[in-house]
């Protein structure tokens, strides 16, 4: 392109600049910027032009033009030569200098412009620039703005003019009196400043290496005795900030006298401000710059200053800070760095000030002086060195600070002490300790964490910041090793510290760890030398006991046993080697357990067995005595842990087991006794079980011990004291009685076996005797405290269960059994009989448990007492608690109840007789008949019960024994009494039914003889076999007996007797009844014919009143029974039931499929049933021109549910094979026909009140019964396939609705033809009948089955094609749409199910689909969308003079679809254009070629179409469309860039594409197309500049760029922004043609 067309290019786009739209102004500035990276210097100049002409035009586009400039001069100014850079200067500088109006945008724009050319021409510029500053007039602010950028971006070629520069603005610093001009000053000096100081930083790389700062320090400290004395007192505060910004950098090249000089007043003058600007980042910049200057010169006025500036950054950095606040922040920062300079300089100043205010109460100022020592910690520590000292002394007010906020700070100044050793120092281990206490906080004590939105950037809690510091400083400091070790040692024993004991365990681990490395000498631990360490002793016992809880304060049992195991060779050397086997075994414990899942006594037992071998291992009984004398010791420090404080007397107990020492173990003992708190009921507990741990090495001394306690003078004087106490007396001695005769009950049962027996009655039980009654005034008073009650039956309980384990329980005569029997009864009495609150009951029933096996036995008396108190204390109970009424009760209703189980079958196996059964029985009797039915349960589980453990244990034959009279009462019945009331008894206990039976019989006289009754004697064996098929099958014997002995007038009598029977609550009198109900219609039901209808309507009544689950099988077998006699009459009778079905009358429907001979004539009355009657009856609309409304009529809605009832049963499948055409084709006419179809208003009502819970589930919906019904009959004739298949594909939701029957018809015709092909000849036999139906569905639905049948192969396999072709074409001219449009739908499914039939049929196939494109006078008509797809299946397969004939035709009529406003039809055109173009590959014609070539506008554009499918179809299309473009390379490129999935850049495929078109010979449409294009709604449109990109030289001059570059001047006026921002885009592709 010649330099004119490069003009008219970029003038086009400037003259577009004025567009009010800012994107199409910013994609303008783009385009220049595209012009100017390929012709830079055209651009710019161009650019020049027009501004230099357009002298009127507005400043807001001018700076739009300026900033275009600066763009491409950032990367092309090193092309520019000097004249075109002179031009480009002048221009900048003009327009940034037109107007002495602040106008910032215009300005800032030409500014830039000569900032971008200053880099590659900064003499030029600082020459122009220089130019513009006339002596004693005030430079223009844009030109100060210049100067200062320039500063910046080249400081080594600003930094030489700089005197020059200033020699002109300085004498007229005094002239400027605006305030913008002087902030514009500030900048430029601020900016001159920092250049300079980058210009002296580097003079190694500075052009002119001999500048010296004295050459800037003259000027500099004119200007700044202007701002200073002048500009700062200014009420602008805007100003006074740009001139603090500008003294900050200025300080360092003011000559070091002046600066000296200046000090007391520029710092004071500084600090005052801080007073008056609440953003005060850029003040303490400048203030950190100017004391970085004046310590650099060494000045010795700032010691005078010191104390204003400490006071003035402390107040700055007690400022809380806010994290949504930068500015904040980053003053902090900047007042930290001033705080550094002068810890620097003046350290003894400023610790001077510091340490003072750590001392005063208020919290940010305590805050804030932290901060300020820990950062002087990190970053002055040379000259803090011998400082320390002083710091520590004055941390002692901040560590007793309880603000969360100061504690933080505190901790954060620690852990800097920690790494600058000062805890090495004396008073570090305050610090120490402090961070200690800080991780015992407890947690529910700390402040919440803040959420996202919190303004304290401090989320971590005082103690997990604690707990992090103090493991990182064990792990981290080296040289914090040997203060920490063993000195973090003395914090274990401490209650205050308890919290802190997991991170502490975990320090001193690795502590120790690090010591053993070191080696042995440096591990061993002087404990001479640390006389406040706690000893071995207290270490071990507290390690051990704080690890019975190991799951508190973050897993401290698994830290402690870690510990305690590292600490071994400190403890005892000879426990190396079991402790390093033993502490894993214990840690692993724990890994397999979590807090919830832990078993307690388990994991403490486990402990007590650690600690036993521990013991043994040491042998020594000296380190034994002492360690029990520390754990006594630690007793008091668990008085707020009860658990862990019961598990410590156990250990006690375990220590003094061990310990040789008889007086030692005997003072212990009493100190404990002395020492307990007896009001806690966990610690009598744990001294209890103290007692009986220490009893098993000690017995003798444990019991004198126990003895000598109640006789001491402690003992007496607590309970004479108490006495005067009358309030507290009684509650206070009883728990200490508690608690002694607790400790008597663990003696007994945890000493030796041989020893207990011979202190039972001596000393165990009189003593416990006498502490639980006392005598007053000679009588015997028993307490009434249930805790004493209950701490008497727990340790008779143990008492008994000791003498019952020992071998020689069997020659042990316990004299004292019947007191203690009769003591346990009456606490059982005293319970309430109506609920259960405490374990009272069932402890003592569990205590006579054990008394009944001691000898002697109980009188029989005393074990009638027995069984009689019990059980009234517990049949009476109210029935048992469920799980939501609490966990707790249930389990002690279940543990009472499994008490007196055992204690009744404890009593009889002492009386394992017939007579000890039956008397057991005689006292159930009572409860067994009680009106209640929780008793009734209660008694009947107890007696089965007993007759099982009766039976189990029984020794002798059970033949030779004869039930006796008590035993048999319980199956006594009157001999006269009708059958119907003692039949339930053939389920009965066998000897209970066996005895009825009997006594029944023997009701009659001696001599009297019959066959029934010799008969049912015979059956006698049956009644009582325990197996329930032949019980059950007995009793059918009996039933068929009285139905051949029953007289015909009675039958039906008997019949309805025994349907009332079956709603009987007893259970056996319910399943009689259904036997006798069997056996008589078995029997008699032919005579039975005219009472169907009532049986059938009085069976379906009492199964809804009958509660056995036992019925219903009866009653189905009953309906069975009446079918295979009179079929018709029971299907008719079962055909009346009410709608929907309810579940009984669903499961007798089952029952008629049992047989598949009777399912079959049950399925053929139903099929007849519903054939009958129409399927639906249309109600008039109410309003005119609405659809009438469908109703479904009653009796075919009914024999569809039926047959869905019949078909859910396995057994009918023969009957289904027998009958599946049938049953196939009329249930699938009856979905067709029910679609939209609507329920009558009765069940539509009861629909929407809910089906109560007896009634059926399914939903009685017309269309979707019969489909469920469907979906059932073709999974009983084993078509799972197409179940399965159909429920994958969600074919079955498809065929309910109207708008996917269809659609779901189609589905079921191809898993039929997949799956069941087979089945099909007669299945389509059957539903020709359908193919003319009155019914418009049932045509549709038969259609769409039969076309996709022709999609598969199995229409050619089974030789079913031409039946189907012949069928399809019938329905050509339906007058439905429908099935017009799925009759070519199913000629076009022959290219997939038959292809090589397609040629055969090609001309009958082809006249139907091009028939169909003209379907109706509708344009959008869905024959003719089918026609469509349908042709793109077939035209690859028809001969190709049987296409050409039409082809043309096709073309012309798909061509208008190609932008149908409906995306199916553009899908189908474009696709089948393709399937066209393929199929002429190589053969095209040029009438056709006219088409293609025509369709390739309409093609390109819908690329970039909204709807991807379209978008799809356009990429096959054109694909296709390259071969018959006769261009190799634009046919590569659509297969390139238009494969399926792979992301299309537009652009460039555009760009290949119009690259490939300008080859072609063919003349090629411009601006009309480009038009085209351009205004096409697209989000891409194709540019037409890539029309003529790639276009080759001899091409060039056949493209007129004039004729495009007017087009797109034209739709830069389009009212469209988008088509205005796209013709912007294309011109500035147009550059490489410039």
């Amino acid at each position: 392109m010649t330099e004119s067309s490069m003009k008219k290019l970029a003038s086009t786009l400037l003259d577009a600049i004025t567009d009010k739209d800012p994107l199409v102004q910013e994609q303008v500035c783009s385009a220049l910027c595209s012009l100017g990276e390929v012709r830079p210097v055209e651009t710019l100049r161009a650019c020049e032009e027009y501004l230099r002409q357009h002298d009127k035009l507005a400043h807001p586009y001018r700076a739009a033009v300026l900033r275009a400039m600066e763009r491409v001069l950032s990367s092309r100014a090193s092309e520019l030569d000097k004249d075109t850079a002179s031009t480009i200067i002048l221009l900048a500088s003009s327009e940034m200098t037109k107007t002495k109006d602040l106008v910032w945008d215009w300005q800032q724009a030409a500014s830039g412009v000569l900032v971008a050319v200053g880099r590659q021409f900064i003499s030029k510029v600082m020459e122009e620039l220089l130019r513009r500053l006339h002596p004693g007039t005030l430079p223009h602010c844009a030109v100060l703005h210049t100067l200062a950028s320039l500063s910046v971006a080249n400081a080594f070629g600003v930094v030489p003019f700089l005197p020059s520069v200033l020699s002109s603005l300085l004498p007229v610093l005094g002239v400027a009196k605006q305030d913008t001009v002087r902030v514009a000053f500030c900048s430029a000096l601020q900016r001159f400043s920092e250049g300079a100081l980058e210009y002296l930083a580097n003079l190694d790389r500075a052009p002119d290496p001999t500048v010296r700062k004295d050459a800037f320090a003259t000027d500099i400290f004119s200007a700044y005795d202007v701002l200073f004395h002048q500009w700062l007192q200014s009420r602008e505060a805007k100003l006074r900030l740009a001139v603090v910004e500008a003294l900050g950098p200025m300080s360092h090249l003011l000559p070091s006298e002046r600066l000296e000089e200046q000090l007391p007043k520029l710092l004071p003058g500084i600090l005052a401000l801080y007073k008056k600007h609440a953003e005060t980042f850029y003040l303490s910049k400048s203030l950190g710059q100017i004391l970085e200057a004046a310590v650099s010169v060494g000045s010795r006025t700032l010691e005078t200053q010191l104390d204003a500036l400490l006071a003035a950054l402390h107040s700055q950095i007690c400022v809380p800070v806010e994290s949504s606040s930068p500015l904040v922040m980053s003053n902090q920062k900047e007042v930290l760095r001033c705080f550094t300079v002068l810890a620097c300089s003046s350290p003894d100043r400023l610790l001077a000030f510091l340490l003072p205010r750590l001392d005063t109460s208020n919290e940010r100022t305590r805050v804030g002086t932290l901060q300020v020592v820990r950062h002087v910690i990190n970053s002055a520590a040379a000259q803090m060195e011998d400082k320390k000292p002083f710091i520590l002394s004055s941390m002692r007010l901040p560590l007793l600070d309880t603000n969360s906020k100061v504690k933080r700070a505190v901790v954060q100044v620690i852990s800097a002490m920690a790494h600058h050793g000062y805890l090495e120092q004396p008073g570090g281990e305050a610090m120490i300790e402090y961070i200690v206490q800080q991780c015992a906080l407890p947690p529910e004590q700390e402040p919440e964490k803040p959420g996202p939105g919190s303004k304290d950037p401090k989320a971590d809690s005082v103690r997990a910041i604690s707990v992090r510091t103090l493991y990182l400083v064990s792990t981290t400091v080296d040289r914090m090793s040997h203060v920490l070790w063993p000195y973090l040692l003395q914090f274990l024993t401490p209650v205050r510290f308890t919290g802190a004991l997991t991170p502490l365990c975990r320090s001193l681990v690795h502590l120790a760890q690090k010591r053993q490395e070191a080696g042995a000498d440096a591990f061993l631990i002087q404990y001479d030398a640390h006389a406040s360490l706690p000893s071995p002793y207290a270490v071990t016992g507290r390690l051990l006991v704080v690890s019975s809880s190991p799951y508190l304060g973050d897993g401290r049992g698994a830290a402690a046993l870690r510990l305690l195991s590292v600490l071994h060779p400190n403890i005892h050397p000879l426990l190396g080697q079991h402790w390093e086997t033993t502490v894993p075994l214990l840690l692993g414990y724990l890994d397999e357990h979590t807090e919830e899942t832990l078993p307690q006594e388990e994991w403490e037992e486990k402990l007590l067995m650690f600690l036993r071998d521990t013991l043994a291992i040491i042998s020594d009984n000296a380190w034994i005595c002492q360690l029990s004398l520390e754990l006594c010791r630690q007793l008091p420090c668990y008085d707020e842990a009860p658990q862990e404080k019961n598990f410590l007397y156990k250990c006690i107990g375990t220590t003094l087991g061990a310990a040789s020492s008889k007086e030692v173990v005997r003072k212990h003992l009493q100190e404990l006794l002395e020492t307990a708190r007896y009001q806690e009921e966990a610690e009598r507990e744990g001294l209890a079980c103290c007692f009986g741990i220490c009893a098993i090495s000690h017995l003798e001394d444990t019991l004198a011990q126990l003895e000598d306690f109640v006789r001491s003078e402690v003992f007496r004087k607590s309970i004479g004291i108490l006495n005067i106490f009358k309030d507290r007396s009684e509650n206070e001695v009883e728990k200490v009685k508690s608690a002694l005769i607790l400790c008597y009950g663990h003696v007994a049962a945890r000493a030796p076996r041989e020893l207990v027996l011979a202190k039972v009655e001596s000393d165990i039980l009189r003593n416990i005797g006498q502490h639980f009654s006392t005598k007053v005034l000679g009588i015997k008073v028993e307490t009434k405290d249930p805790a004493l009650k209950l701490c008497l039956v727990q340790s008779v309980c143990m008492v008994s269960r000791a003498i019952c384990s020992s071998t020689q329980a069997g020659s042990f005569h316990f004299t004292r059994k019947a007191e203690l029997v009769a003591q346990m009864m009456e606490f059982i009495r005293a319970e309430p009989p109506d609920s259960l609150r405490t374990p009272i009951r069932k402890k003592a029933m569990l205590t006579c448990t054990y008394l009944v096996s001691v000898e002697p036995a109980l009188d029989e008396q005393a074990r009638a007492d027995v069984i009689h108190g019990c059980l009234h204390s517990i049949m009476a109970l109210l029935p048992e608690p469920k799980e939501e009424d609490g966990g707790c009760q249930k389990s002690l209703y279940l543990e009472t109840l499994h008490a007196l189980e055992d204690l009744l079958t404890s009593l009889l196996q002492r009386n394992m007789t017939p007579q000890g059964l039956q008397i057991m029985i005689e006292h159930l009797s009572p409860w067994i008949k009680s009106p209640r039915g929780h008793e009734r349960a209660r008694a009947l589980g107890l007696s089965a019960l007993l007759l099982r453990y009766f039976l189990e244990h029984l020794r002798v034959s059970v033949s030779t024994w004869v039930p006796g009279p008590g035993v048999a009462a319980c199956g006594t019945h009157d001999p006269e009494c009708e059958l119907p009331s003692w039949l339930p008894l053939a389920a009965a206990p066998a000897q209970a039914t066996v005895l009825f039976l009997e006594t029944w019989i023997e009701g009659f006289s001696r001599d009297y003889r019959d066959d029934v009754a010799e008969r049912l004697l015979s059956l006698k064996d049956g009644l009582v076999h325990p197996d329930p098929a032949i019980l059950f099958h007995t009793c059918h014997s009996v039933g068929q007996i009285i139905a051949k002995r029953l007289p015909p007038d009675q039958l039906i009598s008997l019949l309805l007797t025994m349907f009332e029977a079956l709603g009987d609550p007893e259970k056996n009198c319910s399943r009689a009844a259904t036997v006798m109900i069997n056996c008589l219609l078995q029997e008699r039901g032919g005579v039975l014919q005219e009472k169907v209808p009532e049986i059938v309507s009085v069976l379906r009544s009492k199964l809804q009143e009958a509660q056995g689950e036992h019925v219903l099988p009866a009653a189905q077998h009953s309906v069975y029974l009446l079918a295979t006699q009179h079929c018709a009459a029971v299907v008719s009778s079962l055909l009346g039931s009410p709608l929907p079905l309810d579940s009984h009358t669903c499961m007798l429907w089952r029952a008629l499929a049992v047989e598949p001979r009777l399912a079959a004539q049950v399925l053929g009355l139903l099929l007849e049933k519903m054939s009958r009657d129409v399927p639906f009856k249309e109600s008039r609309a109410f309003l005119l021109g609405r659809t009438p409304d469908r109703v479904a009529t009653l009796l075919p809605l009914s024999a569809t549910c039926a047959l869905f009832e019949v078909m859910s049963t396995p057994a009918v499948g023969p009957a289904v094979l027998e009958l599946y055409p049938q049953l196939f084709v009329v249930l699938l006419l009856r979905v067709s026909c029910t679609v939209g179809v609507q329920l009558p208003r009765n069940l539509q009502a009861q629909e929407r009140r809910g089906a109560s819970p007896a009634l059926a589930t399914r939903n009685l919906e017309p269309c979707s019964s019969a489909v469920d019904t469907l979906r059932s009959m073709l999974l009983r004739s084993g078509s799972e396939d197409v179940v399965q298949r159909m429920d994958l594909e969600g074919g079955w939701e498809l065929l309910r609705t109207s708008a996917g029957h269809e659609e779901g018809a189609t589905r079921l015709a191809r898993a039929m033809a997949e799956h069941a092909g087979p089945r099909l000849p007669l299945v389509l036999k059957t539903l020709a009948c359908a193919h003319s139906s009155a019914y418009e569905n049932q045509r549709v639905t038969t259609t769409a089955f039969l076309a996709e049948l022709l999609n598969s192969n199995v229409a050619n396999d089974l030789m079913l094609l031409d039946s189907l072709l012949e069928s399809l074409a019938a329905r050509q001219k339906d007058t439905c749409a429908s099935v017009r449009r799925l009759v070519l739908r199913g000629l076009a499914n022959l290219a997939s199910g038959c292809p090589d039939k397609v040629r055969t049929h090609g001309p009958q196939l082809l006249t139907a689909m091009i028939g169909g494109l003209d379907d109706g006078d509708n344009p959008h008509s869905p024959v003719a969308l089918e026609a469509m797809l349908g042709l793109a299946r077939l035209v690859h397969l028809v001969e190709s003079w049987d296409l050409r004939s039409g082809l043309l035709h096709v073309a012309i009529r798909i061509r208008p679809f190609f932008d149908s406003e409906k995306m199916e039809f553009r899908t189908a055109s474009i696709r089948l254009f393709g399937h066209l173009n393929k199929v002429c590959h190589g053969d095209c014609e040029d009438v056709f070629l006219d088409q293609v070539v025509g369709g390739l506008a309409p093609l390109l554009l819908h690329l970039q179409d909204p709807q991807a499918t379209v978008a799809s179809a356009c990429r096959f299309a054109l694909r296709m469309c390259g071969p018959n473009l006769a261009c190799e390379e634009l046919s590569a490129a659509f297969q390139k860039h238009l494969q399926e999935g792979r992301a299309l850049h537009f652009g460039e495929f555009l760009n290949t594409t119009c690259k490939h078109l300008v080859a072609l010979t063919r003349p090629l449409p411009r601006s009309g197309r480009t038009s085209e294009l351009l205004t096409t709604p697209c989000p891409a449109p194709m540019p037409p500049g890539f029309l003529v990109l790639h276009s080759e030289p001899r091409q060039q001059p056949q493209v007129d760029l004039d004729q495009l570059i007017a087009a797109l001047q034209i739709l830069l006026k389009d009212p469209a922004p988008e088509v205005r921002t796209r013709a912007a885009e294309a011109l500035g592709r147009l550059v490489k043609l410039a």
